[in-house]
């Protein structure tokens, strides 16, 4: 993977001398600070003007966490800003803040705590106010109640004016902003900023039964590579890579200006792309088995790891086979074919070194086209 080795052990880690490529797009950003009540944050996520990002913000802090965040709105300390995006719908996008905005709408709101699905009341420790130990927001004085509702934080929100025709600066801002005490892996960043059909697809066709068993575990990847892998599938399989000639793409940004395509979320396109990978991963399953994307080790045999660009490779070349050959796809002797595949010194180089070349994606998706299906990739 391009910018980053992959610390999951299932998952083989190929050449990362890409370059690192910075997104050289000017962006027209805007940004101002707003100071916004509890009430008026709790209102907006209930119309579904504040919207969370999904999986990668799940509910983190434990109730003694929780319950001094409480009390130091109780007390009138300074509470940390929180960031958001502004839509193009005019709705905001938590950037980072997450943790601090449902805390309190759990409390006021739910009256029950996320973690752990009962009442919510503050514990009843010394490190809480005795004044308020113990107790759920229907038992705080009514005067209380009131500040809790009134309490401001302060929000930097941003909007981007350029380009009006993608989210783009949202990826940087998420990268560059985010506070939320690990480094987010790109797919996290994605899952944040380019909802919709697509990004709802991935996490879909990332349950796949053919899928988890081709990948190699049941368990879904809490980082979402395996995600990443099917949006990879659909990214590098499309034509405009085939039209390339020459050059190095930032898989990184490749990947961010695919999932920002607005016609990639319409109804059409979502379920051709649901259709390909659900007929490819059947395909290679029932055809090659669960070693169609590893690779091979020194003495013939399979090695235990996923392989991305064995991965890419393979599901591409089969998608064009499919596509242009129909039921007259070949599925003799692919087992065969398979080693023979991964055994080209040529595939070998171009799956291993300078990944993200054109020439080298083109180049062993078009080997795995001619050795496994005796065709021309084009």
């Amino acid at each position: 993977m391009e910018d980053e080795i992959i610390d999951n052990p299932n998952i083989e880690n190929v050449d990362t001398k890409d370059l690192d490529v910075s997104n050289d797009d000017l962006f027209n950003i805007t940004s101002w600070g707003a100071d916004m009540s509890f009430r008026e944050l709790i209102n907006m996520y209930d119309d579904d003007e504040l919207l969370k990002p999904e999986l990668q913000r799940k509910y983190v802090w434990e109730k003694p966490e929780a319950s001094r965040f409480i009390e130091s709105i109780l007390l009138g300390l300074p509470i940390p800003s929180i960031f958001l995006a502004k839509t193009p719908d005019n709705n905001k996008l938590i950037i980072d803040g997450y943790q601090r905005i449902m805390t309190v709408y759990d409390y006021i709101k739910k009256g029950v705590f996320t973690k752990d699905g009962k009442a919510f009341k503050l514990t009843n420790t010394a490190k809480i106010n005795k004044r308020w130990r113990g107790k759920s927001y229907s038992e705080l004085s009514e005067n209380d109640q009131k500040k809790m509702k009134q309490t401001t934080i302060h929000a930097i929100i941003f909007e981007q004016k350029h380009p009006t025709d993608n989210d783009s600066s949202l990826f940087q801002i998420f990268e560059r902003i985010n506070t939320s005490g690990k480094v987010l892996k790109p797919q996290e960043i994605r899952n944040c900023v380019y909802q919709g059909k697509l990004n709802d697809l991935l996490f879909e066709l990332n349950k796949d039964i053919n899928w988890r068993k081709l990948y190699g575990t049941d368990i879904e990847d809490s980082r979402m590579l395996d995600l990443e892998f099917i949006l990879r599938f659909f990214a590098l399989g499309q034509k405009h890579i085939r039209d390339l000639t020459k050059g190095q793409i930032s898989l990184k940004i490749y990947l961010n200006e695919y999932m920002g395509e607005k016609a990639h979320n319409e109804e059409p396109f979502i379920e051709l792309k649901r259709k390909e990978f659900q007929n490819v991963v059947k395909f290679l399953y029932e055809n090659i088995g669960s070693n169609a994307f590893r690779n091979l080790a020194a003495d013939n045999t399979y090695q235990s790891r996923f392989n991305p660009t064995v991965f890419d490779s393979i599901t591409i070349a089969t998608n064009f086979a499919i596509a242009k050959l129909g039921e007259g796809i070949t599925k003799s002797e692919l087992k065969k074919k398979h080693k023979t595949l991964l055994a080209d010194e040529k595939f070998k180089e171009y799956s291993t070194t300078r990944t993200t070349n054109i020439e080298h994606i083109k180049g062993r998706i078009g080997i795995a086209s001619q050795i496994l299906f005796d065709i021309k990739y084009e």
